[in-house]
């Protein structure tokens, strides 16, 4: 029976630590240089609506390493861009192809794209939900830690996929989290429902210093994502003061770690000197998106 990953939901507590253990793995193999290709040819169709640098290098080489190969599919060079249906476009790549990635603007397309197709989808991105970049968040947590259970992530800045995957997988990792956020860009109230329903334990401050108060980890994200360029210039205003800094720093555990997964824009949502510094998770971070892709697509293929 095929699988789909749109949420980090679709993943119980069991196979995310598989994951997490399976990529740490794989890590291990790759730096010792030995060979872990899988035992037949496979193929991964990666459609992209949004830009992308580590989504589309990390699938690239990821499935490069495990003997098989991955063709970027602009919807704009396909009949996508020209009207055809998404499930006309899932039932064709299923035909051709041994999963799909999609990076999408709209969570609905990637479902829709999941519904249609006979092979596993992931989602590499969507408005909703990242859990491509949670599975490497994890990772790098339990390298830096030994384990997640018990630490406290606070989250910092503006409330989007990656804050609500990050929300999600909080009871299957064991962390808690806070969340501090302007007026307006908190999470909304359906992915607090759903968080409650799966037992996550956070809690949703009014400032960044009270989120990072003994924090072992402290999370940061672009304040201007794809989309929302028109509203570059209220939302640096909006989101003044919640900078990741030196003088934040100082507000959270003495061994903290700071984690952002990137694109990053110094001297907005984190400073230079903090996104470089001894603190910094950042680029552990981004390489782990190949391992943790590596080891969802090999559990995704058995």
């Amino acid at each position: 029976m095929k699988r789909d990953i749109l949420s980090i939901q679709d993943l119980s507590a069991a196979e995310l630590h598989q994951v997490v253990d399976q990529a740490i793995r794989l890590k291990a193999l790759r730096n010792a240089g030995s060979d872990h290709a899988l035992p037949r040819k496979h193929t991964l169709g990666m459609i992209f609506e949004k830009a992308s640098t580590r989504t589309r290098i990390s699938f690239e080489v990821g499935m490069f390493e495990l003997g098989g190969h991955a063709l970027f599919l602009n919807p704009n060079d396909m009949q996508l861009g020209r009207g055809e249906e998404v499930r006309d476009t899932a039932r064709v790549l299923s035909r051709y192809l041994s999963l799909i990635m999609i990076r999408s603007y709209r969570h609905e397309t990637a479902v829709e794209l999941a519904t249609h197709a006979s092979i596993p989808v992931i989602n590499g991105l969507s408005d909703r939900e990242h859990p491509c970049q949670i599975l490497a968040d994890i990772m790098t947590m339990k390298e830096e830690f030994k384990t997640t259970e018990g630490l406290r992530v606070a989250y910092i800045g503006d409330s989007n996929n990656v804050c609500n995957s990050l929300l999600l997988a909080a009871p299957m990792a064991g962390y808690e989290m806070a969340v501090a956020s302007p007026d307006g860009y908190l999470p909304k109230e359906e992915i607090l429902t759903e968080a409650d329903h799966v037992g996550a334990r956070y809690e949703v401050c009014t400032t960044p210093e009270e989120a990072v108060s003994g924090a072992d980890v402290i999370y940061t994200d672009t304040w201007v994502s794809m989309g929302s360029e028109g509203e570059r210039d209220k939302r640096i205003c909006e989101f003044a003061g919640f900078t990741v800094n030196d003088t934040l720093m100082e507000k959270a555990a003495d061994h903290a770690k700071v984690m952002h997964c990137l694109p990053a824009h110094r001297g907005e949502e984190i400073s230079a000197a903090v996104m470089d510094g001894s603190s910094s998770l950042i680029w552990n971070q981004a390489e782990n998106r190949l391992h943790a892709q590596k080891a969802l697509i090999m559990m995704l293929l058995e």
